[in-house]
């Protein structure tokens, strides 16, 4: 978040702490698309993604007070959209095949690269556990860095670097790279 954004969040948050609903309302509609952009990516489906970014706006307005800042809110909005996405990954079975053609569907319109590797790319991070998928999507669709991921998922950093390492090198080997061991093949987890 650049500055200026940082400070109209803080103006409606402190307005919104006031008891003013229209600036609560605003303050959802400048965060929703990136609730709801790393619940999908966490979960693999729209209406849980959906429900999921509800359930996050409903706990921040339980919660209003304690949030501190427009760059605290972000930081609360997307530990909890993390963390509320693993609970779900959890009670959930590990995962379930999607046809094919709704894969084509969570292609981003802007990606001029290989729509294919990108679909199988999104499929191996899907098929990641909870936690390494959480560490792969905020290093790499939130752009955190180690430091900032071990403090959203209130993990050492030494564990995030471990999820990090280990989840490329298992993407790598899953997507068939030059350079990779086809007898090191196997799980992701």
């Amino acid at each position: 978040m650049n500055e200026g954004d940082v400070c109209a969040t803080d103006d409606l948050l402190s307005r919104a702490l006031g008891g003013e609903s229209s600036a609560f309302t605003a303050l959802v509609r400048r965060h929703q698309r990136s609730v709801y952009s790393l619940a999908l990516r966490m979960l693999s489906d729209r209406h849980k993604a959906e429900d999921l970014a509800q359930e996050v706006f409903l706990q921040l307005h339980r919660s209003l007070d304690a949030v501190e800042s427009g760059a605290h809110l972000h930081f609360w909005l997307r530990k909890v959209t993390i963390n509320r996405a693993i609970d779900g990954l959890r009670r959930e079975p590990r995962y379930e095949a999607v046809p094919l053609e709704q894969g084509d569907s969570l292609v981003d319109d802007a990606f001029d690269g290989d729509p294919l590797l990108q679909r199988r790319l999104r499929e191996l991070i899907g098929q990641l556990p909870p936690a390494p998928r959480a560490v792969i999507l905020l290093r790499y669709q939130e752009d955190l860095d180690p430091t900032e991921i071990a403090r959203t998922l209130s993990m050492s950093i030494n564990t995030v670097k471990s999820h990090l390492s280990r989840s490329l090198a298992s993407l790598r080997t899953r997507l068939g790279e030059p350079g990779t061991h086809p007898a090191k093949q196997g799980s992701l987890t």
